[in-house]
């Protein structure tokens, strides 16, 4: 849970200082500094800074810092979109370009299923992350909905997704993961 908070810790700021300041801008510019501090934390606790913070320190700068240096919003809403696509290419990459699951590779050690359930979720998360990229520039785009609308669901309605995601994920898991205690 501490990783997973700690992990959120950017976005959270993110969503306080647009609440506090009323400004896309100010919230972008804290969300970078969270990150970098996040990250020079990390190197300086001598943590393990894997590929994922990696992905969004450079996602988050290289974004969020075209928002604020040409003043276009466009940007920072375009960063999860460019993040969730990313995730998506590399799974979809690994099996297709290099035959390797990446999904089995973090989790094989601690969950055992067939090769074929591996790749359906390989699969479903990247069809997850690929929608999820497409309703954040409806959401950002359509028209549809204000600025604080969108950072809501930037924070709230993407994370609840995720949520609702590895639940279904878990409970469809539940029937092919194999059953490696003693009987008894």
């Amino acid at each position: 849970m501490k990783k997973f908070l700690f992990d959120l810790f950017p976005l959270i700021l993110f969503f306080a200082a647009f609440k506090l300041a009323d400004s896309m801008y100010v919230a972008t510019a804290v969300a970078i500094a969270a990150s970098v501090a996040q990250f020079v934390w990390l190197k300086a606790t001598k943590k393990t800074i894997e590929a994922t913070h990696w992905i969004n320190l450079t996602v988050i700068v290289l974004f969020g810092g075209a928002t604020l240096v040409l003043q276009n919003d466009a940007f920072i809403k375009w960063k999860p979109t460019v993040l969730y696509w990313i995730f998506a290419a590399i799974l979809l990459a690994g099996k297709w370009f290099f035959g390797r699951n990446l999904l089995q590779k973090v989790m094989g050690t601690q969950i055992e299923l067939p090769p074929s359930v591996w790749d359906k979720m390989n699969y479903s998360w990247s069809a997850f992350f690929i929608a999820s990229g497409a309703l954040n520039l409806y959401v950002a785009f359509s028209g549809q909905f204000t600025e604080s609308q969108w950072v809501n669901f930037k924070v709230f309605g993407l994370m609840a997704l995720l949520l609702v995601f590895v639940v279904a994920q878990s409970i469809w898991l539940s029937r092919h993961i194999k059953d490696t205690s003693e009987p008894s």
